[in-house]
């Protein structure tokens, strides 16, 4: 996202992340990304129950789409750091709008599974 952060600016959206772990490993996070954006951080996982993101387990390693995103994150220049408390917990993106409204919910189904760019900006 941070990539493409002028982008949603440029089309009135605001950006924001929400992580596991504590304000220490936010910080950390932070300074190793340069994301410029909020990050909160959801250490009791509320944000991730409340709007229902899964949790992987071993299985999710073999999988082939997993190998996948592994090998374009590596090429992109992306490493795993640290593990957090919750390494199976996996993502989603959003795009809500004023009035509690939901324009767009990917819920990753695997390591990797995030969402096009493009289908985030183009729901803004």
């Amino acid at each position: 996202m941070r990539e493409h952060q002028q982008e949603f600016r440029a089309k009135g959206a605001n950006l924001a992340a929400i992580g596991l772990g504590d304000a220490n490993y936010a910080r950390l996070f932070r300074e190793e990304t340069g994301i410029t954006f909020p990050l909160l951080v959801d250490a009791e996982r509320q944000a991730y129950r409340a709007v229902e993101l899964k949790k992987a387990n071993l299985l999710h390693l073999l999988r082939s789409d997993n190998a996948a995103a592994r090998k374009r994150a590596k090429a992109g220049g992306f490493e795993q750091k640290k593990l957090g408390d919750n390494p199976f917990q996996l993502g989603g993106s959003f795009v809500f709008a004023p009035g509690n409204v939901d324009k767009f919910i990917h819920v990753s189904r695997t390591f990797g599974d995030n969402a096009a760019m493009a289908d985030l900006l183009a729901a803004i």
